[in-house]
């Protein structure tokens, strides 16, 4: 694919010329709802609420204008957020950065190349099993700050949370969990029954307010700067960059993930709708070469946000946009006040996030469809709580593939004819049925002929006895692979061996090539070939002894 393919286009932006009220208002909307989760998300990161503020503004920008997706919002992210911690903690503030900045570039290659298109391949469980488990991650984050704990302990997310409550039971003080709980309940409440409203930036500006009213002892965000920083690429160290080439394919691959099915959610959300999933890379690669310039965490599509995108009306990219833009109207003027915003708040704004994450309706209908796709589901769940986010992806994928082979091969079989009875599916009865008379088996091969199921066929097939003239029919093979065509190979030359003709009927042209080019053929080569079942038996009955003897006339 061509760069200028990926390029914006002014189609993409026509209809927002023309009609703009609701695309400016919904990016109002998500602006309110985005604030206080880049302000949680920056300051889980590592980093600060100051990145997180400059992610959401930055790369919420970058991706709007040259992202795939009409609708997806982009900015800081719980699940990425789960990445960046231990690269925070292992390579400090200006390795995250560097990250980002190469994981960008990884992206954008992604799309040159065409790869966007791969997400289509993750199975639904995998995707359930993984956003359960990051919302479980995420909660597991924020009990420090809703335990009011300062110093935590632990390589793990889950230990940190050990170490969180295992201090707070030592020495219990309740303010922060009932802060954080409280505005937990009034964002799951009001966004059940009044979704439009912005709950997460009333709750937070009201437990502000009540914390510096009533003197309360809760820890605060702390100042932030006023104004973007002056791009700068200081963070670089050349030195540095061998160690964080994995880390970065980590970020690329999340953010990748992430974006593309949070594009492919809003498509689901809105009618006639089809997002670029190439496009969509391109500009989530370039959204995350430029948010480190400014100081910016890593970026993805955000679910939520995108979500709340669709559900206000809009129409165009130009709502993204806009929530981009007001973010960057409201907050910097007014930074001052951010520093007050107690961290117990935000932590209930993300405890409220994870819960609605949660889809338990697609849970239970996954649970019901089949034991194998339930513990596909609960693998991905448990490598993304115990693992990191993109091993439990490879690990989900993983699973399901092997489940997949595992039912394929369980439709594959080696048949072999009934002689003696009726024959199920057959236009040649009557042949049929003498075969066995004649010393002649026929065996017909359903199904995939591949390396889950090809041994058990040359068990089979090894097992022949009392015959002299064996024919393999083809017709119903849909699929052969070179382990296949090798095995076939092994059990023709085992049945030779015992001087025993093999003759094959229906081979797909296709086949041919493959089953020649490694052998796998009879001996006769064509002369055994046989395009319908009839005339092989026909060939064979000429072959044997008695029937030669037969007077012709």
């Amino acid at each position: 694919m061509t760069v200028r393919a990926l390029l914006p286009r002014w189609s993409d932006w026509r209809s927002a010329t023309r009609a703009p009220g609701a695309d400016l208002l919904s990016g109002l909307l998500v602006a309110l709802v985005a604030l206080p989760l880049a302000l949680g998300f920056g300051i889980s990161s590592g980093l600060g609420a100051a990145a997180g503020l400059t992610t959401a503004v930055v790369a919420g920008a970058v991706a709007a204008v040259f992202g795939g997706s009409r609708f997806q919002v982009s900015g800081p992210t719980g699940a990425m957020t789960v990445v960046l911690v231990p690269i925070f903690h292992q390579h400090g503030g200006s390795g995250v950065l560097a990250v980002g900045l190469l994981a960008g570039v990884v992206l954008v290659l992604l799309a040159i190349v065409g790869a966007g298109r791969a997400v289509r391949y993750v199975p639904a469980p995998v995707i359930e099993g993984f956003t359960a488990g990051i919302a479980v991650v995420i909660a597991l984050q924020q009990l420090p700050a809703a335990l009011g704990i300062a110093h935590v302990r632990g390589d793990k997310v889950w230990q940190v949370a050990y170490d969180a409550v295992r201090q707070y039971l030592s020495h219990p003080h309740h303010t922060s969990l009932v802060t954080a709980l409280l505005v937990a309940a009034v964002l799951l409440a009001g966004g059940r029954y009044l979704p439009k409203l912005p709950f997460a930036l009333l709750a937070v500006l009201a437990a502000t307010v009540l914390a510096r009213v009533l003197g309360l002892d809760l820890a605060r965000i702390g100042e932030i700067p006023s104004g973007l920083p002056a791009p700068t690429l200081e963070f670089l160290h050349l030195d540095q960059l061998g160690a964080l080439v994995a880390p970065a394919l980590a970020v690329a691959a999340l953010a990748a993930l992430e974006s593309l099915l949070s594009a492919t959610a809003a498509d689901a959300m809105a009618v006639g709708t089809r997002h670029d999933p190439d496009r969509e890379l391109f500009g989530q690669g370039l959204a995350n070469i430029v948010a480190p310039l400014f100081g910016g965490v890593p970026a993805t599509g955000a679910i939520a946000r995108t979500a709340v995108n669709v559900r206000a009306g809009a129409r165009t990219r130009l709502a993204a946009l806009t929530h981009a833009i007001v973010l960057a109207a409201i907050i910097y003027p007014v930074a001052s006040l951010v520093a007050d915003i107690p961290l117990a708040a935000l932590a209930g704004v993300l405890l409220a996030t994870t819960v609605r994450m949660v889809e338990t309706a697609s849970l239970t209908a996954i649970v019901r469809a089949s034991r194998g796709d339930a513990a596909v589901m609960a693998v991905t769940f448990a490598a993304t709580v115990v693992m990191d986010l993109v091993a439990a992806v490879a690990v989900g994928v993983g699973v399901a593939v092997l489940l997949a082979l595992r039912s394929v091969a369980k439709e594959a079989r080696l048949q072999r004819i009934p002689l003696g009875g009726p024959v199920e599916d057959s236009e040649h009865v009557t042949e049929e049925r003498e075969l066995l008379h004649d010393h002649i088996v026929a065996y017909r091969i359903d199904g995939p002929v591949f390396f889950a199921v090809a041994h058990r066929f040359l068990l089979e097939l090894a097992e022949v006895s009392d015959v002299q003239v064996v024919i393999l029919r083809m017709s119903r093979v849909t699929a052969l692979d070179a382990t296949g065509a090798l095995v076939l190979k092994d059990a023709i030359g085992k049945l030779e061996h015992r001087h025993i003709t093999v003759l094959m009927s229906g081979v797909r042209g296709d086949h041919v090539p493959r089953l020649a080019a490694v052998g796998a053929l009879p001996a006769g080569g064509n002369e055994h070939l046989f395009e319908h079942t009839p005339d092989a038996i026909a060939y064979a009955r000429g072959q044997l002894p008695s029937h030669r003897a037969e007077p012709s006339g």
